[in-house]
């Protein structure tokens, strides 16, 4: 069964079509709805489509990692909620989990989006952390690309609870905004035999032969993860890199 879709859908993309109309370079319609909740101090609900995912920051003051004793902290999660695909199972993290909060989580530290400097309070004691939770409400397709900009834009929403030096008062909110300095944006380029494709839904996804996650921020790359089980050539990566700054300039304007 698996091989006679392939072959379908391939008979599709030969003509440059994709079996919801779009061209193989097209986004879906792109929606970003900020301050959804509010007990985060910065939230969003992202869509792709009828790929739908919450991003919420939740900031707290804690010890700094010993290796950087004046630089704020940064944790991602994903939970995969079983609501939002058939494909999703309750309990511990499962791998596709995993992959989403790292390659979001990488993402933002590479491009160093933020200026954790600016987030120390007392050097080697006290630092803000910043916490971003991914949830999927909706899950067809392209959880990574939809997942990193969700999260970029939570932060950008993002403002920091009072804090008196001892505790942080979550009731009242400051005017200070995160210290942001670049947005980075992911986007992740697919292959189906010989075509390369954006924002599949899930149906494509399941044929995808290899996938290019490429980070970028003001067209400097900084981060790159590969999937899928077929290699990709040097030529291969060049086009997908190509064509990932070129979506990359298209996705910033949703912020």
């Amino acid at each position: 069964m698996r091989n006679e879709k392939r072959a379908h859908v391939l008979r599709f993309l030969e003509k440059g079509l994709r079996f919801d109309g779009r061209k193989l370079h097209e986004l879906r319609e792109i929606k970003v709805d900020y301050g959804i909740s509010k007990n985060a101090e910065g939230s969003v609900r992202v869509c792709f489509g009828n790929t739908e995912i919450l991003a919420g920051v939740k900031m707290s003051v804690e010890k700094p990692y010993p290796d950087t004793p004046d630089d704020g902290n940064l944790i991602v999660g994903a939970e995969l909620s079983p609501l939002s695909s058939p494909e999703f199972e309750s309990g511990p993290p499962k791998s596709e989990a995993i992959e989403l909060a790292r390659v979001v989580d990488r993402g933002i530290r590479e491009t160093k989006a933020i200026d954790t400097k600016k987030l120390c309070i007392d050097k080697g004691e006290k630092v803000w952390t910043s916490t971003i939770d991914l949830v999927t409400i909706n899950a067809d397709g392209n959880l990574i690309d939809s997942g990193a900009l969700a999260a970029i834009a939570a932060l950008r929403n993002t403002t920091l609870p009072h804090y008196d030096g001892q505790k942080v008062d979550y009731k009242k909110r400051t005017d200070t905004p995160l210290p942001i300095k670049k947005i980075p944006i992911a986007v992740t380029i697919y292959k189906i035999g010989p075509y390369f494709l954006v924002d599949p839904t899930n149906e494509e996804e399941d044929l995808v032969d290899a996938r290019l996650t490429v980070t970028s921020s003001s067209g400097r790359i900084s981060a790159l993860q590969k999937g899928g089980d077929h290699p990709l050539t040097i030529e291969d990566v060049d086009r997908m890199v190509s064509l990932a700054l070129e979506k990359a300039e298209e996705l910033i304007k949703y912020l």
